[in-house]
């Protein structure tokens, strides 16, 4: 792709606009290319340093929702966003051996209601979009990364793994739940990251199964087992396997990849259907994704004139359904609090952490309606709430998320959007 593509909304910005704060931002991820967009459109001199050499790939299906569909329309990506989405038609579940236990057409778990406002898309796909609607001042630093920073009176200096030293008025971490950024100015990981003790892995194989915009839900012995579903116009299937362990979180989080790919392989031996030819595909694709769902808990994402956003400072998990969602909000809402406050951080970080903060705990807490088991809208075993009756096979909430999983939709949602134009 090419990135720095001006579009029309990229290209204009305040007529008085002069040329602001430079500001590093660590991570070509959805928050951190939105974060660069916005900061550029209101004048900021913008650099983002991402360790990946290009943007990366791979990775689940997101979604994007309520307030957040705001952000996406206000730099005019929406209907491309829109254009790019799963569009899947319903799902299935089945039981161990591949046998169709019931279907609905009224919603999925990856997505939510069929049909509705909301938009599932990859992420690799919408980080794509984002990164190319960023103005051409936007300058990108791929297979790089911070090493150190040093904060002082008049700016941020930092030295890069590749050797470079530059200084910075003010540094953004964008960097993930693993974030080196938060860890540098921070502290350490643990001090921050709250572990469900479950694992999930995500894969790209081609479509075998010839699903057309459909998804799967496979269980074994009435749990979830792998959650399958088409992407890319049906050329594509996305595979994700979960399993939950008590063991200490660095034995689970090997940094090598092929440690990582033979650690899911190992745990999802057991599982029959076609999920032995999807871990024999496994070693072949690029577009492999392994991590814990957790989320990170802080009192601050600020410090200094250093800020956190999205995952970095406040990872809702993948259970949720939300962090893209949160991510695009808390990157808008970033910039334009810099933008308010004419780029005086010791004004802006405050406000943006303000203005954030209820927000973000009510989308945090839907993981406590979502954990309930290992599935993505509580457990197949019926150990989540049983508020409709469900009888059917212990299967919980299959037809529908249920009264309290909507209500707390709602409530995380929904956020008046400030206008900072």
């Amino acid at each position: 792709m090419t990135i720095n593509t001006p579009t029309e909304k990229s290209a204009s910005r305040p007529a008085d606009a002069r040329p602001r704060a430079s500001v590093l931002v660590s991570g070509a991820g959805i928050a951190g290319t939105a974060l660069a967009y916005w900061l550029d459109r209101y004048g900021f001199r913008v650099t983002v340093v991402e360790r990946a050499p290009a943007l990366r790939g791979g990775g689940q299906a997101v979604d994007i929702r309520g307030n957040a569909l705001d952000v996406v329309d206000r730099m005019g990506l929406l209907a491309e966003v829109r254009a790019r989405k799963t569009g899947l038609r319903g799902m299935s579940l089945l039981d161990g051996d591949g046998n169709e236990l019931k279907r609905t057409t009224e919603w999925t778990a990856s997505g939510g209601a069929v049909g509705g406002p909301d938009v599932e898309i990859l992420r690799d796909e919408l980080a794509e979009l984002i990164a190319g609607a960023t103005g051409p001042g936007v300058e990108y630093l791929f297979d790089d990364s911070v090493d150190t920073l040093v904060q002082g009176a008049d700016g941020v200096q930092v030295r890069f793994r590749s050797g470079t030293e530059r200084r910075f008025d003010l540094i953004v971490g964008a960097d993930g739940l693993h974030s080196a950024t938060r860890r540098l100015v921070f502290g350490p990981e643990a001090d921050y990251l709250r572990s469900t003790g479950t694992y999930i892995a995500g894969w790209s194989v081609p479509n075998h199964l010839g699903l057309d915009h459909w998804e799967i839900i496979h269980q074994h012995d009435g749990h979830w087992g792998s959650l399958v579903m088409t992407v890319r116009d049906n050329t594509e299937l996305r595979v994700f396997v979960g399993f939950a362990t008590d063991e200490p979180l660095d034995r689970m989080l090997p940094r090598d990849r092929a440690d990582q790919r033979a650690l899911v392989a190992e745990r999802s031996a057991h599982l029959r259907w076609e999920v032995p030819r999807f871990l024999e595909a496994m070693w072949r694709t690029e577009a492999f994704h392994y991590d814990v769902v957790a989320q990170i808990r802080m009192d601050r994402w600020s410090k200094d004139r250093v800020a956190l956003v999205g995952d970095a400072g406040y990872c809702c998990s993948p259970l949720t359904g939300q962090g893209t969602s949160v991510a695009l909000t808390g990157a808008y809402v970033l910039a334009g609090e810099l933008h308010a406050a004419d780029g005086d951080h010791r004004a802006a970080f405050p406000a943006y952490e303000r203005r954030l903060r209820e927000h973000v705990a009510a989308n945090q807490a839907i993981l406590d309606l979502t954990h309930r088991g290992t599935g993505p809208f509580g457990s197949l075993d019926g150990t989540a709430a049983r508020e409709d009756g469900d009888e059917d096979g212990g299967i919980a909430g299959f037809d529908r998320p249920g009264v309290e999983m909507e209500e707390a939709f709602r409530a995380a949602t929904v956020f008046d959007l400030p206008d900072y134009s």
